[in-house]
């Protein structure tokens, strides 16, 4: 897979810089590849009763968060995709929040949820591998915008690290190690 290279400031909203400044390196998609072994691996042994985890009331549990970062990853994808075919049409918002109190991933075996984001994973790196995004986004005018995609979805199981441990690390919930 070709290296997109890292983006610069200019080629994303202020608001990702966030997420951006959180991906190592400077070939995102190896980020995307070896992201997607490092959720697998970190949490494939985490038992049912660890996955409906909160470590705070109103917070969400560990399958809302591996649901939420196969949702967010679909949506950023969706994007990603719309600027390389030139969409022309604005993109719909994504509330994060009300993604994750309709989905009723708590309700979905824990197994179930890994298997989803691994799939989900692959194709954006499928689509990645045999599409121009990355590159036409770079030098299109909409590039602020899409260029934001695959960063964020580096960004976003990073961001969420936190379960179970506000230090960070993709840590296993308290208890349940």
């Amino acid at each position: 897979m070709a290296n997109v290279g890292r983006p610069e400031a200019g080629e994303y909203a202020p608001y990702f810089e966030r997420y951006v400044s959180l991906v190592p390196g400077e070939d995102p998609l190896a980020v995307l590849e070896e992201q997607a072994v490092a959720v697998r691996q970190t949490l494939q042994g985490l038992p049912e009763a660890g996955a409906g985890f909160r470590y705070a009331p109103e917070k969400w549990s560990v399958c809302e968060v591996v649901g939420h970062c196969a949702d967010a990853e679909r949506v950023f994808a969706y994007r990603a995709l719309a600027f390389a075919r030139g969409e022309k049409a604005a993109l719909p918002p994504f509330d994060e929040n009300e993604f994750a109190r309709l989905a009723g991933h708590d309700g979905v075996p824990f197994a179930e949820l890994l298997d989803e984001f691994a799939a989900v994973r692959a194709a954006t790196l499928a689509s990645c591998a045999r599409s121009t995004a990355c590159r036409r986004a770079r030098r299109s005018n909409e590039a602020s915008r899409s260029r934001q995609s695959g960063p964020c979805q580096m960004g976003s199981p990073r961001v969420r690290r936190s379960i179970g441990s506000p230090a960070g690390g993709l840590d296993m919930p308290r208890g349940y190690d």
